[in-house]
């Protein structure tokens, strides 16, 4: 079998070499250096707007106008270093998620996927006015068939239009996860189990607007095999985030990607988060005090995340994953999915892309 034999993914009139799309990894560990080399390579890269503009001067003062900025500038060097497809993973829970969405569509990207939280109202910029312009494709990020329903239904009656895609995420994915804890190690919520359902909920959409909407999956997907295995279930594509953090292209510090080669199985950790979700990290010293009670006193002058009560959160996870992406794991920690003690060296994005074509074929 021959690379040729992938199958490609297409989003209306997107459509990549090869069906991964990268995810979206804030605060700052996929933005443009590692989104543009992944689209340079056949497939989709995506910038995480979360926390973007934490590194601005202004952040304190002005957080919303700083990550429009920041924003604004890594779409366009994403845009100078590659002809591929670039989209931005926008958080529904960020209190400025209207605003980075005008940003994305103002500034052209191909797609904004939209996760933390179900995006029932969505501002206009990414509906269809009926003049044929382009649009940039809408593909939101559900755990179940009863939330994608509810997102359809929403969508297609308040504005006759319905998301391009779905990305259907699992419970071995990093980051803050859409399940309840004790959700995350029941066999009845593996991605395999509740993707069938996302896919039957689609269906009648698909059908009543006669296009084709994409049902991707995310969330464990590690290696080749596991591409083959989610085509062959019936995923139109799959979204994968923690092999890439292991790439010179990713745009997290050294010690950031060395914390991922040096954890073991067990290191892999489920962590309360402030925002009121459970979430999945590699355990370090930071998360230990947390867990026995240690408190890491901040103030919040701008409250960045609409289910985050800053009173009486134990930390800023805003802050703490900025310091965890620049280098001072032990003063945060890094996301990760459960499949991070893998890893085992970085590599460019053009080797692990020859990587996993590999393992697609191999599991042939």
């Amino acid at each position: 079998m021959t690379n040729n034999e992938i199958p490609k993914l297409r989003i209306g009139d997107l459509v990549t070499d090869l069906p991964i799309i990268q995810g979206g990894m804030g605060v700052g560990i996929s933005l443009s250096g590692l989104a543009s080399a992944v689209a340079e390579e056949g497939g989709i890269g995506i910038i995480s707007a979360t926390g973007i503009g934490m590194l601005e001067p202004d952040f304190t003062t002005n957080f919303k106008a700083a990550n429009e900025r920041a924003l604004r500038r890594e779409i366009n060097e994403a845009r100078q270093k590659t002809s591929g497809i670039i989209g931005v993973n926008i958080l529904v829970a960020l209190t400025d998620c209207d605003d980075l969405i005008r940003v994305a569509v103002e500034e052209e990207v191909d797609i904004v996927i939209l996760g933390a939280g179900l995006p029932l109202r969505v501002p206009e910029a990414v509906i269809p006015d009926g003049s044929g312009q382009k649009t940039v494709k809408v593909a939101p990020v559900v755990s179940s068939g009863r939330a994608a329903d509810l997102i359809f239904r929403r969508w297609s009656k308040s504005y006759g239009h319905v998301p391009d895609a779905v990305i259907v995420e699992g419970p071995l994915a990093g980051g803050h996860l859409g399940f309840k804890k004790e959700q995350i190690t029941d066999p009845a919520y593996t991605l395999e189990k509740i993707f069938p359902d996302v896919l039957a909920a689609v269906v009648p959409y698909a059908r009543e607007y006669r296009k084709e909407i994409p049902v991707i999956a995310a969330g464990g997907i590690y290696t080749g095999g596991d591409i083959r295995r989610m085509l062959a279930i019936g995923a139109a594509g799959v979204q994968m985030g923690t092999r890439f953090v292991t790439t010179n292209e990713c745009d997290a510090s050294e010690e950031f990607k060395q914390a991922y080669i040096a954890c073991q199985k067990e290191d892999i950790v489920i962590i309360n988060s402030p925002v009121g979700l459970p979430g999945r990290a590699i355990r370090n010293k930071f998360l230990d005090d947390v867990a026995a009670g240690k408190k890491h006193p901040f103030t919040c002058p701008w409250k960045c995340l609409k289910t985050c009560d800053y009173t009486t959160a134990p930390y800023c996870i805003s802050l703490a994953l900025t310091r965890a992406k620049n280098g001072q794991i032990n003063r945060g920690f890094a996301f990760a999915g459960a499949n991070a003690w893998r890893t085992e060296n970085i590599i460019s994005v053009k080797e692990l892309f020859k990587q996993l074509i590999a393992e697609y074929n191999s599991d042939s």
